[in-house]
């Protein structure tokens, strides 16, 4: 494929997830096509795992997956990123209509001695209801022992640090970080190309056959960062949220045409508000495209007032 038949930005279809503590919220702020009737968790956006694979929905690689891109077109797609036998990103919007499960990701140390994939992961509150509270690290008075202790008697939530959240906020979990999102919250997710959950603890409460649901207690004692207390928020600096070695997350307040990377890079964009374009191709609240390192035209314009949105790239 030619660098010059690649003329706008690239839109893939979203993978629908049903979880048990999903909703219809995707559908209500952002005109997602939901399944009728199913109970919608997660929209994966940007996924290259064996289980899911993106396509894009229209232009010169339509119908390829993001995995055929990776190995086909890398360096016209994805400039000159690190090797990886992965695209090395999953990106997900999350509508969490009731509270997830108290988790943690394995850190990469642990997570090769026990099969596992590491994740770390950033997330952007892109709505919440009033009094919406992430978990997020330890509480100062905890430890390992009283963690363990809190597992035999169903108490756990108390020695888990809570944050208060509004639409706008954002936190950082690295590996190792355990948490759960709260009721009422639809989230941008970040993170890096991995499945692996272990679940903590699940509020005491049934599955939906009426029987508790599976916990991984070894495996998160053993990828819980004991010495994780009472993490904050993300603090901005300018447009920036994160720069990690993983990758890096701006947000921008668009005002005036400009350009979303140097040529060679490439760039995911979401639209936060309002509406952007880019060679053509419109981008509404909810929606991603990915800007390909070969484009020609790369600038992104406002199409609306109050036009944001998020810029997510990897450093060469």
């Amino acid at each position: 494929m030619s660098q010059l038949s690649v003329t706008s930005p690239l839109l893939f279809e979203p993978i629908f997830m049903e979880r048990v503590w999903g909703g219809r919220r995707l559908e209500a702020l952002y005109g997602k096509r939901l399944p009728p009737g199913a109970t919608i968790g997660e929209s994966w956006e940007f996924v290259d795992r064996p289980e899911a694979q993106s396509v894009v929905r229209e232009g010169a690689y339509r119908g390829r997956t993001l995995h055929e891109l990776w190995l086909e077109s890398r360096e016209l797609v994805f400039g000159g990123i690190p090797d990886a036998p992965r695209f090395p990103l999953l990106v997900k919007l999350l509508d969490a209509q009731e509270k997830l499960s108290l988790q943690v990701h394995p850190p990469p140390e642990v997570a090769g001695e026990i099969g596992g994939e590491s994740k770390t992961e950033l997330w952007y509150i892109a709505d919440a209801a009033a009094g919406a509270e992430l978990y997020a690290g330890l509480e100062k008075h905890s430890s390992r022992r009283k963690i363990e202790e809190a597992l035999q008697s169903g108490t756990v939530e108390d020695h888990i640090h809570r944050l208060s959240v509004r639409s706008g906020d954002a936190m950082f979990l690295p590996s190792g970080r355990v948490h759960a999102i709260g009721a009422g919250i639809v989230i941008v997710e970040i993170q890096q190309n991995s499945d692996t959950t272990y679940r903590v603890f699940d509020w005491n409460r049934a599955g939906a056959d009426g029987s508790p649901r599976e916990l991984h207690i070894a495996e998160s004692l053993r990828s819980i960062d004991f010495a994780d207390y009472e993490p904050g928020l993300v603090e901005s600096h300018g447009e920036s949220l994160l720069r990690h070695q993983l990758f890096d997350v701006e947000k921008w307040q668009l005002t005036g045409a400009r350009c979303v990377t140097a040529q060679g890079s490439f760039a995911i964009v979401h639209c936060l508000t309002g509406e952007l374009e880019c060679s053509g191709v419109r981008l509404r609240p909810g929606e991603f495209f990915l800007v390909p390192a070969c484009l020609e035209e790369r600038h992104l314009a406002p199409a609306a007032e109050d036009t944001s949105l998020l810029r997510v790239t990897i450093r060469s």
